[in-house]
């Protein structure tokens, strides 16, 4: 899979090489324990990567962010599984027909849960996956991967309001609680991991870019 772009990482979880459709950004593929697939963000589309998906069980298409779309439209022609964006952002997409919405939470299934982190975006969201001794946090645009193998908050020039980023990744780690997760996976920006895709130590990695955020707002 690894010519195709697309890197596996353990069990059910792969990712994809990054996507000028998706302003540098790279999709992830996770298969949940009751054997559905998610796929997080919308990578390029090449014929190779849309025979792969459509060889997968049926599942959802989860939008992280706006810059995530990329072309959704044709990836849900294609596959037709339903797109799950979080309300602000679903104006969106007019005219894709199978949208499932939410505005604070969503459990997809026990151990796959949604919280909307805006910030990055009006309708940023992550993805908390914790089933199969996986215990991974998607974290869309909201934290990027540094060179110590940490993350930390960004403003780019797309970022949409950075006070609500910082309260965003605050409630995201009430909402976690302690001790998790276990690694971080981000939408963009994976050079710094030199290869790695993943960021380990993922509560500490929170914990830390906290206090970053905390002395830069000081």
């Amino acid at each position: 899979m690894e010519e195709m772009g697309i890197t596996p990482l353990g069990s059910n979880l792969w990712v994809f090489s990054p996507s000028r459709d998706s302003d540098g950004g790279s999709a992830w593929l996770l298969r949940t324990a009751a054997g559905r697939t998610v796929l997080l963000d919308v990578p390029l589309l090449e014929e190779a990567h849309l025979e792969l998906l459509a060889q997968q069980p049926p599942g959802w298409i989860v939008l992280s962010h706006r810059q995530g779309h990329g072309r959704c439209r044709r990836l849900q022609e294609r596959l037709g599984w339903p797109v799950v964006v979080q309300e602000q952002e679903a104006y969106l997409l007019p005219t894709v027909p199978d949208r499932l919405t939410f505005a604070h939470q969503l459990e997809l299934e026990p151990g796959l849960q949604l919280l909307w982190t805006p910030g990055p975006t009006p309708g940023s969201c992550c993805l908390h996956w914790c089933q199969q001794g996986r215990n991974v946090l998607f974290s869309g645009r909201l934290l990027w991967p540094t060179s110590d193998g940490g993350v930390e908050l960004r403003q780019t020039p797309s970022t949409f309001h950075g006070p609500r980023q910082q309260r965003s990744l605050e409630r995201l780690r009430t909402w976690l609680g302690e001790e998790q997760p276990a690694q971080i996976a981000c939408a963009a920006g994976l050079g710094p991991l030199r290869g790695a895709k993943l960021v380990e130590r993922g509560s500490e990695a929170l914990q830390q870019a906290s206090r970053r955020a905390t002395a830069i707002d000081r």
